[in-house]
């Protein structure tokens, strides 16, 4: 058996995807195989749905909570962070006027800042993350990590919030939000990190992700892998692709199933075989969409199809998928 490739050592996994591709279940898992591999995770996710949270089974709430332990000694805890609780802390911390944050956010100023610009409110938040993960470096009491999984925005949206604060340094010369920025920016673009792009093999999915991995690349971010969720393997070869095509397929049908105890009438064996020409078409489709996605000239890895409700012996089987990030 072949060795497995030494791969880079890794400290911040950045999963992005179009929605619907199965980003946030991705981001569990990943954070489920770390753990499993001994690491200490943070799961963060940025758009105050919860989902990390409902998916390792952690009560909604404010800061870092605990998620799960391993035999390895890993273990996950899940933070979410939105705009508004990132500024109002910024602004107690930094603002030295008691009751400041309080007020600021009473009057409005926080929704304001946030709405007319955008980019410090990403700064902000990815700031909040970098607080977090530094927290071992910097001496500071509460939980340690070794690696952090971001279940970031969709593939739309990704660039420019990791952009944000190479943009903030441009339009703030000076000042705690530039600092911050900066500090953000060198933690982002450092040798441990990885951009994944989760993708389905459907036509946008795989369109968008050709499209924000090149955005992404040309921005200097660096990929990881391709992540195909709900991988499904043709159910025929090519030899029998061919042959459910050919003009004997009917006639080669019905005997099958005659030899199966089948006896089923010419209408009934017609449309069996419509059925069957219509997943060929299907699967060709889908190895098409494989193909194209070699365009990104990075891994895929492909991952089982679970479920429309997702429980954590599906986890457990997804992170074994995903082992190979470890």
């Amino acid at each position: 058996m072949p060795s497995r490739p030494q791969r880079p050592q890794v400290g911040l996994h950045v999963v992005t995807g179009k929605g619907g591709t199965g980003k946030s279940t991705t981001s569990a898992a990943l954070a489920l195989a770390l753990a499993k591999g001994g690491r200490r995770v943070l799961a963060v996710e940025v758009e105050g749905r919860d989902a990390l949270a409902r998916l390792l089974d952690v009560p909604p709430g404010e800061g870092e909570r605990p998620a799960l332990t391993t035999d390895a000694g890993g273990s996950v805890h899940v933070l979410d962070v939105d705009a508004r609780t990132a500024l109002h802390d910024y602004l107690r911390l930094k603002v030295r006027v008691p009751g400041a944050a309080r007020v600021l956010t009473a009057v409005g100023a926080v929704d304001f800042a946030t709405a007319v610009a955008p980019g410090v409110r990403d700064v902000l938040v990815l700031g909040a993350i970098h607080e977090a993960a530094g927290r071992e470096r910097a001496g500071r009491d509460g939980p340690h990590y070794d690696v952090v999984v971001l279940d970031a925005p969709p593939t739309g949206r990704v660039a420019r919030f990791l952009g944000a604060p190479g943009q903030t340094t441009v339009m703030v010369r000076s000042g705690p939000v530039r600092r911050q920025a900066e500090r953000v920016l060198s933690w982002l673009r450092g040798p441990g990190t990885q951009v994944h792009l989760v993708a389905l093999l459907e036509e946008l999915p795989v369109q968008e992700s050709l499209e924000s991995g090149a955005e992404l690349a040309a921005a200097g971010w660096p990929l990881g892998s391709v992540l195909v969720s709900r991988w499904q393997d043709p159910a025929l070869d090519d030899a029998g692709r061919a042959a459910a095509r050919s003009d004997a397929a009917v006639g080669q049908l019905a005997d099958d199933l005659s030899r199966a105890g089948l006896d089923l009438g010419t209408g009934a064996v017609s449309a069996l075989h419509r059925e069957l020409l219509d997943r060929v078409e299907r699967d060709e489709d889908r190895v098409a969409l494989r193909a194209r996605l070699d365009d990104l000239g990075r891994e895929v890895i492909p991952l089982r199809h679970l479920g429309e409700e997702v429980e954590r012996d599906d986890l457990d089987r997804l992170a074994d998928d995903l082992e190979v990030l470890t």
